[in-house]
């Protein structure tokens, strides 16, 4: 589903890679998640069926886990409070939500559990990780000591740039660049052991963040697999890749097609998006403990209660 198809009544704030936003006023947005999938800065010609509902439902239950740690953005508004068409509320309904306009900080709030993707290169080339020293001899995917902060300069144009810490609190000051720190630091933890808890490794996440009121909330999307590597327990050993559910199933398949990474993008064969979108609904029925159909079906239930 793609949301610039739908005759949506309320201006169009911003278009993203996956995710469109809406203007509803009184500082509100509606927040549209497709099912557009991007890899290496370029969305693809081809989508992933559900990915959109996968992302905001699990970003939904996230949020809700968390916010004894951090406000989020979302006001708790239902679709069918706007008074639009049923037909255009329920196209909408379980992959949108209605959020608060934050002033965002162009900040990747990036968390690393384990060695991988970029994070393993710059380990391999240099020893360390965004500034933090590590231990010599750790192998691809090895866990490391304790979750490390590596954020990374937003950049909506192409890839987003790593900048250490010391740099993050030039940019932004040194106690924003702690809190994020902080925060960022608070949640992984948090997520990793509610995670590993049903065999889920968290291996890395990224978070954003912005102000309301005056409040540092959490905003976006929160622990996807689009935003995370999510890892079966069971299959995790340090020098090899471990199965996953999440998008790196698919920027394999694109690096084995020896695609340049530019735009156009190619079209994904049938078995890998059946074998995406297989992954992403066991990520969120592992982490969540129910498939998206019982998820979806409870939530109807309590907004009809």
């Amino acid at each position: 589903m793609a949301s610039s198809l739908l005759k949506i009544p309320a201006p169009l704030a911003h278009s993203g890679k996956v995710r469109d936003t809406y203007d509803l006023g009184n500082d509100r947005l509606l927040m549209v998640a497709s099912d557009r999938i991007s890899a290496f800065d370029v969305v693809l010609p081809t989508s992933i069926h559900d990915k959109g509902v996968v992302l905001t439902q699990l970003s939904n239950y996230w949020f809700g886990e968390t916010n004894g740690i951090v406000a989020n953005h979302l006001t708790g508004e239902r679709l069918a409070e706007l008074g639009w068409s049923r037909p255009l509320t329920e196209a909408l309904a379980d992959r949108s939500v209605i959020v608060r306009r934050a002033e965002r900080i162009p900040v990747e709030c990036v968390v690393r559990g384990y060695l991988a993707g970029s994070g393993w290169v710059e380990y391999e080339r240099s020893g360390s990780v965004a500034g933090h020293g590590l231990p010599s001899g750790l192998k691809m995917s090895a866990q490391l000591p304790e979750p490390i902060f590596t954020p990374a300069r937003k950049n909506d144009a192409g890839h987003d740039q790593n900048i250490t810490i010391a740099e993050l609190r030039d940019e932004v000051g040194r106690n924003l660049a702690d809190e994020l720190e902080a925060l960022s630091l608070a949640v992984f933890q948090f997520a990793a052991q509610r995670a590993a808890g049903r065999d889920v490794l968290i291996a890395d996440t990224k978070f954003e963040f912005g102000y309301i009121d005056g409040i540092l909330v959490l905003i976006d999307e929160l622990l996807t697999p689009d935003s995370s590597r999510f890892w079966d327990a069971s299959t995790w050993r340090p020098g090899g890749e471990p199965e996953s559910w999440d998008k790196q199933y698919v920027r394999n398949w694109l690096i084995e097609s020896g695609w340049n990474r530019e735009a156009p993008g190619p079209d994904l064969p049938l078995d890998v998006i059946a074998g995406t979108q297989l992954r992403y609904l066991e990520a969120f029925e592992r982490i969540t403990g129910r498939t998206l159909e019982q998820w979806l079906r409870q939530t109807r239930e309590e907004m009809t209660a």
